[in-house]
């Protein structure tokens, strides 16, 4: 009997009727540059509900469109349980109103081989948003995908290392890395704007080092900023070099609430061909 990671949020992130969510999708990537990059590794993106960071994330995944992927590594936090580890989800697929998203046992099983700290269970899986949001987006992009949802129950700098070496192990060219990751949370538009330059600048410099430092000492704020770290750092053990920002926006850019936002951006990692 297969088990299946039923959908969560849809409904409330995003809508739970298909040829709606369809439709929704095909509407925030509609007039998208159609930049090229060499060599892509991964993605930053947003996660909260499509009418406020989905045009965002829209504008990192309209870039993986050129990439042949059959696997998405999805980097996610936990924003409803602590657990000390990085938990792969131990069932056969999660469910979307499209359909179902297989997992990727066989890179899964690389991953949880190369850390005691990676271990297969359902810690952080049941209720979060942070991996699902994602997965109407890859649907549209290739129907056949299959996922490892990685949540990370604890984000301090030794599981970030450990998930990053793991990362680096598994990656190859038909293999997308995300990592799902708002910005700050509740803070006035020009405070949040203040924090999110902070950790925009760090991206964008390929700074995963100096990235967990602000985040320690409160320069800057991402719910899934090990995630990030994870990311970079996996991406620079192979090699990449180079990281574009390509959105960044608040909730109070649709809401009208400018007292109280919260950050978004989305990235793209790319780039080790070239001298």
């Amino acid at each position: 009997m297969s088990t299946i990671r039923e959908p969560a949020v849809a409904g409330m992130f995003y809508e739970s009727d298909a040829k709606t969510l369809k439709s929704d999708i095909i509407s925030l990537m509609k007039n998208l540059p159609e930049e090229k990059y060499e060599d892509i590794f991964g993605i930053v993106v947003p996660h909260a509900g499509y009418i406020y960071s989905g045009r965002t994330a829209a504008f990192a995944y309209n870039i993986i469109k050129q990439k042949k992927i059959k696997t998405a590594v999805i980097i996610s936090p936990s924003h409803r349980e602590y657990f000390p580890g990085i938990c792969i989800f131990n069932g056969d697929a999660y469910k979307t109103p499209l359909g179902l998203v297989e997992i990727d046992t066989a890179k899964s099983a690389v991953l949880i081989s190369k850390s005691n700290l990676i271990f297969e269970g359902t810690n952080g899986h049941k209720a979060e948003h942070a991996v699902e949001v994602h997965l109407p987006f890859l649907q549209m992009i290739n129907e056949k995908i299959k996922i490892v949802p990685a949540v990370m129950g604890d984000q301090r700098k030794e599981f970030v290392d450990a998930l990053a070496e793991a990362v680096a192990a598994v990656w190859d060219e038909e293999t997308i890395v995300i990592a799902s990751s708002d910005l700050s949370h509740f803070y006035s538009s020009s405070v949040a704007d203040k924090l999110d330059a902070v950790a925009e600048k760090k991206i964008s410099d390929f700074d995963y080092e100096g990235f967990q430092k602000a985040l320690n000492e409160n320069q800057c704020e991402a719910c899934g900023g090990g995630g990030i770290a994870a990311l970079l750092k996996a991406a620079y053990i192979l090699g990449f070099k180079k990281s574009k920002i390509l959105s960044r926006t608040h909730s109070g850019m649709v809401s009208g609430k400018n007292h109280e936002v919260v950050g978004y951006l989305s990235a793209v990692i790319y780039g080790r061909n070239d001298e």
